[in-house]
């Protein structure tokens, strides 16, 4: 099996800002794994906040060079688990892996990925579309953007985040979620979410930082709306911990590795009772894509990352508003685009 990188620069339609960080650009890994002739295509959008870049983890995929030499793609779990320590525990690199292997397994076999997991695309929940930080007015002017989404999902952690629901409910009455990204304290969280409430606001991503889990307990217990986990919700070891402290979990395939542990996520949460979201980070049609071919196992999609970029370089799945529409072909779908 031989394997080829490359970084592209995801050019964002609008400055991306949360509650730590914007962004205007993000560079992303693209993987291709060739065997007999068929090639699988995967992808990285690797975050600092988890210790990660992009020339990092490239160069930690093309540490495998010579050892994926003498592997076959359709041992997938064999290679997986011992690419993860070859890749020096990074869970973009192994992400990226991942996805090209499933992409290959399902050219080789003719077969859209969803089919070879028992999956009905008729069962897909609606996407979000995601809203970042700026003034109320340009918070406004992007949701006016977006009047054919029925969900909104938007980013607060700021002084002002009730304002910013109410401006935008004045505007809007698509189903709102709201996301902290760890910006908020226990009390912050448990009198916001009455007020959010009350506002139509239907869910809130990660309250708190992932380090005050015990704190999660009253929020759990006090909040309004449910609350998910989302930078608390990385791998599989964390889905244990999360129960009685969260309502349901954010799962990212470029967070936990890819598309078999968050399948194992998936399976976890709903033997603790939890509700699952699937999310994206600012991704292609790559790893989008393959967020959705496994989005009938969930409750709630956040992917919309193709939607927030001008130079997707792959064609994949397509948005009918919230609704998302899965490519026809073998493996993930995808397919390069001759021109951006």
């Amino acid at each position: 099996m031989k394997i080829k990188t490359r970084i592209e620069n995801l050019r964002l339609r609008h400055t991306f800002t949360i509650s730590r960080s914007s962004e205007d650009v993000v560079p992303v890994v693209m993987v291709e794994v060739e065997h007999e002739g068929i090639t699988g295509t995967g992808e990285s959008s690797p975050s600092r906040y988890y210790g990660e870049t992009a020339e990092t983890v490239r160069s930690a995929l093309e540490s495998l060079e010579g050892w994926l030499a003498t592997a076959h793609p359709f041992e997938r779990q064999t290679v997986l688990e011992e690419a993860l320590p070859r890749l020096s525990g990074l869970r973009g690199a192994l992400c990226a892996l991942d996805l090209a292997l499933h992409d290959w397994a399902g050219r080789k076999l003719g077969a859209p990925l969803h089919r070879l997991l028992g999956l009905s695309p008729d069962r897909l929940p609606l996407t979000s579309f995601t809203i970042g930080i700026d003034t109320i007015e340009t918070m406004v002017a992007k949701l006016n953007e977006a009047k054919d989404m029925p969900l909104i999902k938007i980013k607060l952690g700021t002084p002002h985040d009730v304002e910013i629901v109410r401006a935008l409910r004045r505007e809007s009455q698509a189903v709102f979620r709201v996301d902290a990204n760890c910006a908020w304290s226990a009390r912050e969280a448990i009198e916001k979410s009455h007020e959010l409430k009350a506002l139509g606001v239907e869910l809130i991503e990660q309250p708190l930082p992932p380090d005050q889990l015990e704190a999660m307990e009253e929020v759990h217990a006090k909040s309004a709306l449910p609350v998910f986990a989302d930078e608390s919700s990385v791998t599989p070891l964390d889905v244990p911990g999360l129960r009685g402290r969260f309502h349901g979990i954010n799962v990212k395939l470029v967070k936990c590795g890819g598309i078999e542990p968050a399948l194992r996520m998936i399976h976890l949460a709903r033997t603790f009772g939890m509700k699952i979201m699937i999310g994206c980070m600012i991704e292609s049609s790559v790893a989008c894509t393959a967020a959705a071919q496994i989005g009938p196992l969930v409750d709630h999609l956040d992917i919309d990352g193709p939607l927030l970029i001008t130079n997707d370089p792959y064609r994949g799945v397509e948005y009918l508003g919230g609704r998302l529409k899965l490519p026809p072909g073998p493996g993930l779908g995808v397919e390069k685009r001759t021109s951006r």
